[in-house]
């Protein structure tokens, strides 16, 4: 199909300024919501420099324009499919039924670009973004080749999509993953922190992004990591809320019996491009009872993605 013949099946959507008021570090659904996004977070409403997260939601049939601006932006398909449009180049996003159907494919674009992004049957899109310095190319990754690892052992298992960390794919400051968790099991557990730059540990701010399947609910904690480093949360999150992490150890995160919880990680920050954190000392031996204890016999709980 031509691209004037594209565009006239489209319908368009546009979006209002967000406020720059900085928000508390639980934001539930919707309270973000601008047009078409039902969340949309960006460095200054967050109240830091690197990482923001939008979630948009289309009906068939629609489009919305994206302009990057200082951001480099990966569109990762939460439900449904798109065509995105970017630097001259056209990448079909397959998507999938719900983030617990299946690993999915994903497109990356650059700062200062404009894109346009397109749904025939509508769905939901995370844009994940950090502050970056250099521009690189637009990009398609199939979801065949985003890398899929299992993490822990016995109740603290849990499946890591790593489509957007540093050994995976390229960036310049953005880190992203997807993490699924079983009913019953806790994850991102010990409770760890990345909030200083040093030889082992990068400082980087972070967004969890949650869905709970079937409408439940889950857990979340965050704490303090030292003077002036003080947070505390311990909340009860469903589907579309947020939690920001600017400091502090944060974990675990607890999927209640009976339903499965996925979150997405967005993280951005002013040193190299890379993941390194520290274990609350607290909790520390927790990974070393892991060794010769099986991992969940449900999981990997998505398919069609990299090696698992």
């Amino acid at each position: 199909m031509r691209e004037t013949e594209l565009r006239r099946r489209r319908r368009r959507c546009g979006g209002d300024a967000i406020s720059p008021a900085v928000l508390s570090p639980l934001v539930r659904h919707g309270t973000t919501a601008s047009g078409p996004y039902v969340t949309h977070i960006t460095p200054e409403s967050a109240g830091w420099s690197y990482s923001g997260l939008s979630v948009l939601e289309l009906p068939p049939s629609a489009e919305v324009q994206l302009g990057t601006g200082p951001d480099e932006v990966i569109v990762l398909p939460l439900s449904g499919a798109a065509t995105v449009e970017c630097d001259g180049q056209r990448f079909t996003l397959h998507g999938r039924r719900d983030v617990f159907d299946r690993v999915s494919d994903f497109a990356y674009l650059p700062r200062d670009a404009d894109a346009v992004l397109w749904s025939a049957d509508g769905g939901r899109f995370a844009l994940r973004a950090a502050r970056a310095g250099e521009r690189l190319e637009a990009r398609y990754v199939p979801a065949e080749d985003v890398p899929v690892e299992l993490r822990g052992a016995g109740t603290a298992s849990r499946q890591v999509n790593n489509f957007c960390a540093p050994e995976a794919f390229r960036a310049d400051r953005l880190i992203a993953v997807e993490v699924l968790t079983p009913g019953g099991n806790w994850s991102s557990y010990p409770p760890h922190k990345h909030d200083q730059q040093s030889a082992d540990e990068s400082q980087l701010e972070e967004i969890y992004y949650f869905e709970v399947a079937r409408g439940g609910l889950a857990y979340q904690r965050v704490y303090g990591s030292g003077p002036g480093r003080d947070i505390d949360v311990c909340a009860e999150v469903g589907t579309g809320d947020v939690v920001l992490i600017p400091y502090g150890y944060h974990g675990p995160s607890m999927a209640a019996p009976g339903y499965d919880l996925y979150y997405l990680n967005v993280m951005g920050g002013p040193g190299e491009r890379v993941w390194r954190f520290c274990d609350d000392p607290a909790h520390a031996w927790i990974r070393a009872a892991w060794p010769g204890t099986p991992v969940d016999p449900r999981l990997p709980m998505t398919r069609d993605g990299g090696d698992q």
